[in-house]
């Protein structure tokens, strides 16, 4: 038991970790404005969902071509194709976080990947389940969490109206699109956000294939999300090179004075990408139900650290009491739900 605590305790640090980076990595796109929302996006994708992918799998994973060859098919096609849902999600996340917002646009995501990511695995995979305490548990954190949105929404919607006269969205990169427009996008964000975490769930596996050929756990990780996150990017960059040729904005890499930028935009793609190796590490220190564990976790941790972020940025800078009070039930009765649904997951 001793020797299991200090691997335990490294788990939920290192899932504490990953939630504030996922919870700031948006926070650079308030300064963006310069540059159209492809080409912060398109960027950003290689960086997280390409390159360090590559390159954390090739220094990390032994035989790697072995690895894959000999891990079950139907492990590998369920990391491609969540990876590739998962990748219309990112893109629905990209757009209506420019829409309403880094501290709405991250609320309404983060709650319903953490309560859907609880819930689909059990629906899908096990349903009898649903009718047990676990299930049964799963169920309600998945109501209050629908009630906390329902709070937050109504909060965001009052300072939409008190503010209609003042400009507080100026530096934010993307086109400005009617408020429930992008709380769809957000909503459709989050039900394919809880899909990546299915998709890791379901090709485990790919690391044993990994463990049994000398590797660490976190190296099999590294290994799915490999898998996962080149799915994805081809969702993300082929919808960036149809708003490249759309809007003819490809020629803005080039203009002068972009080194901020590119900064920028390089540090978003490692923040959020570094958020999801660092949940790979976690996972397997939490034991068996390390991913049910770690999910709703590191997506509380990030939920609040995302609105600290747009307090910071100013996003509710304007308004008014009435409001603030919605926003901050709303925050409570989330954390409520994402705890009942961390707790379910001990239940099994």
């Amino acid at each position: 038991m001793g020797a299991a605590s200090p691997a335990l305790a490294m788990g939920l640090a290192l899932a504490v970790l990953s939630g504030l980076m996922n919870g700031t990595f948006t926070l650079p796109m308030r300064y963006l404005g310069r540059w159209s929302w492809e080409n912060v996006w398109a960027l950003f994708i290689l960086v997280s969902c390409l390159l360090m992918p590559v390159i954390v799998a090739a220094t990390t994973v032994s035989n790697l071509g072995a690895a894959l060859h000999q891990a079950p098919t139907q492990a590998i096609v369920m990391a491609i194709v969540c990876g590739l849902a998962w990748g219309f999600g990112a893109v629905m996340f990209g757009q209506g976080v420019s829409a309403i917002g880094i501290s709405l646009g991250n609320t309404f995501v983060l709650a319903i990947s953490s309560s859907l990511g609880s819930f689909l695995p059990i629906l899908l995979l096990d349903p009898a389940k649903l009718f047990q305490k676990q299930g049964e548990a799963i169920m309600a954190g998945t109501v209050i969490a629908i009630a906390g949105i329902a709070f937050c929404g109504y909060a965001a919607k009052l300072k939409e109206r008190s503010q209609m006269n003042e400009n507080v969205r100026q530096q934010m990169v993307g086109e400005a699109r009617p408020f429930w427009t992008g709380l769809l996008l957000c909503a459709g964000a989050g039900v394919l956000s809880a899909v990546f975490n299915i998709g890791y769930s379901g090709a485990q596996g790919i690391v044993q294939s990994a463990v049994r050929m000398g590797n660490s756990a976190f190296a099999g990780s590294n290994l799915v999300w490999l898998l996962m996150l080149t799915g994805g990017a081809v969702s993300n960059l082929g919808f960036c090179a149809y708003l490249f040729r759309k809007n003819r904005s490809l020629g803005k890499y080039t203009q002068r004075n972009t080194a901020s930028l590119y900064g920028l935009t390089l540090l978003m793609g490692l923040l959020w990408g570094g958020s999801i190796f660092v949940y790979g590490s976690a996972a397997p220190k939490l034991g068996r139900l390390g991913p049910a564990i770690g999910w709703p976790l590191s997506l509380s941790v990030g939920l609040l650290t995302a609105n600290v972020c747009g307090i910071i940025a100013g996003e509710w800078r304007y308004s008014r009491s009435v409001e603030r009070v919605f926003m901050g039930a709303g925050l409570l009765v989330l954390i409520l739900a994402i705890v009942a649904l961390g707790w379910s997951s001990t239940l099994g």
